[in-house]
């Protein structure tokens, strides 16, 4: 468990922006870092040679993607659209809860295609993609290349070189899992490539698996915050959840060997326990868990200039049921679900909505209202702060930038599925 002492989280910021001049900033945030071999020199001797040939491997698959890409361009001439074009967030066309016939008919067997052509060197796949589309072309880019804004940049981000293969927005989780469905729709003498590929996606996350269980963002590495260890938008729950079926060679997963599905089987028991290690504890309270956690001191770590080191309430509330499915009910589990759970009750605000106004959403008196959550509390003092383009770090939602005020779910209703779920979960227990 991640243990903060009576510190300050937060350094004084050293002079209020201008922009801000007019309100009370809290803090700077402090920029999440790259897991790199100086850092790895700083662990304990015993877990140094695992993380060095962790991130070896990582410099090396990202320079074989990299060298596949370049071969394929050698001649000068690139196709047209020299990438994907951008999807829906979450990705497009891999629906999960068809009928089984469905998966086996022209239309799905054109997605799985899609998916077999974007398949990165490595294994994984990008986000954001509509899998309806044309398959890839020789010389095209696997992943959609994102054009970042200047302020939204962070170290590591690289325009022609970025998400390429990622847990983030359910990519590669949701890969498999269609793949998975595809060839067990389809007669055994043509589900050869969609297996090959689920194969090779699966040895991907065995691969892209930290040492101590957890799980990058982005793999090969990318650096920045994308090397933080990521519970954000459910990544690593989704991740651990499609390894569990691997590891149970069931349903669509019966084509498995063995000796995979026990190492699938390992990886989930290392990520359960890394959850539960991650748990933050504070003057010797277990409370939740942060949006991500640095890969190698485990403790809380920011990610976007506006995201700050923090407790996270939606996320918490995903690995709190995410834990609560597992099977068995072993005392630390137990432990750690019952402290998450009376925290979360505790930090529920009443009486307020996050709604838009004339000059924005903003959060606001609302009698009978609630029970909503801050998206994101201070380590020390459990009070909910907001995050802002320039790095800033307030205490009121309302002294936000408009265009951060509107453009991010600073609050969330996510923990009250958590909690009617734990309240169900303890009525079961024996």
């Amino acid at each position: 468990m991640i243990r903060i002492a009576k510190i300050a989280l937060f350094a004084a910021a050293a002079m209020t922006p201008v922009a801000y001049a007019a309100v009370e900033v809290i803090g700077q945030m402090t920029p999440a870092e790259p897991i790199t071999h100086a850092r790895i020199a700083a662990l304990p001797i015993g877990q140094q040679r695992a993380w060095n040939v962790y991130l070896d491997r990582s410099v090396a698959l990202m320079a074989a993607d990299k060298a596949q890409l370049a071969q394929e361009r050698a001649d000068g001439t690139l196709p047209t659209p020299a990438s994907p074009p951008p999807g829906p967030s979450g990705g497009g066309g891999m629906p999960l809860n068809q009928p089984a016939k469905w998966y086996a008919g022209p239309e799905a067997r054109h997605v799985a295609d899609n998916i077999v052509s974007f398949q990165t060197p490595a294994g994984g796949w990008g986000k954001n993609v509509d899998r309806t589309g044309p398959v890839r072309a020789r010389g095209e880019h696997w992943v959609v290349v994102e054009k970042l804004p200047a302020n939204a940049r962070t170290a590591g981000d690289d325009d022609s070189w970025s998400y390429v293969g990622t847990i983030d927005n359910n990519a590669t989780t949701t890969e498999l899992r269609f793949l998975a469905r595809v060839q067990a729709a389809v007669p055994d003498a043509e589900a050869g490539a969609y297996r090959e590929s689920f194969l090779k996606g699966v040895r991907y996350l065995l691969n892209a698996q930290f040492p101590n269980g957890g799980w990058p963002q982005i793999y090969p590495l990318q650096g920045g915050y994308h090397d933080a260890l990521t519970f954000n938008d459910d990544a690593l729950s989704s991740v651990v959840t499609v390894l569990a079926e691997v590891a149970r060679r069931q349903g669509d997963y019966a084509f498995v060997s063995e000796a995979l599905a026990a190492e699938a089987k390992v990886a989930c028991n290392k990520a359960i326990q890394l959850i539960l290690k991650t748990q933050v504890v504070v003057d010797g309270k277990r409370t939740i868990w942060g949006q991500q956690h640095d890969a190698l001191t485990l403790a809380p770590a920011g990610a976007r200039n506006f995201e700050p080191a923090a407790l996270s309430s939606d996320e918490s509330a995903d690995l709190l049921i995410f834990l609560m499915k597992q099977a068995g009910r072993s005392p630390s589990v137990e432990a750690a679900i019952g402290d998450g759970a009376a925290w979360l009750k505790a930090h529920a605000v009443y009486g307020v909505a996050f709604e838009k106004g004339t000059d924005g959403r903003k959060l606001v008196p609302k009698p009978g209202a609630g029970p909503l959550w801050s998206r994101y509390y201070d380590i020390k003092t459990g009070k909910p702060i907001f995050g802002d383009r320039d790095r800033t770090i307030h205490s009121d939602v309302n002294e936000l930038s408009v265009e951060r005020r509107n453009g991010y779910s600073w609050y969330n209703t996510g923990p009250a599925k958590a909690l009617a779920t734990y309240d169900k979960w303890v009525a079961m227990k024996p």
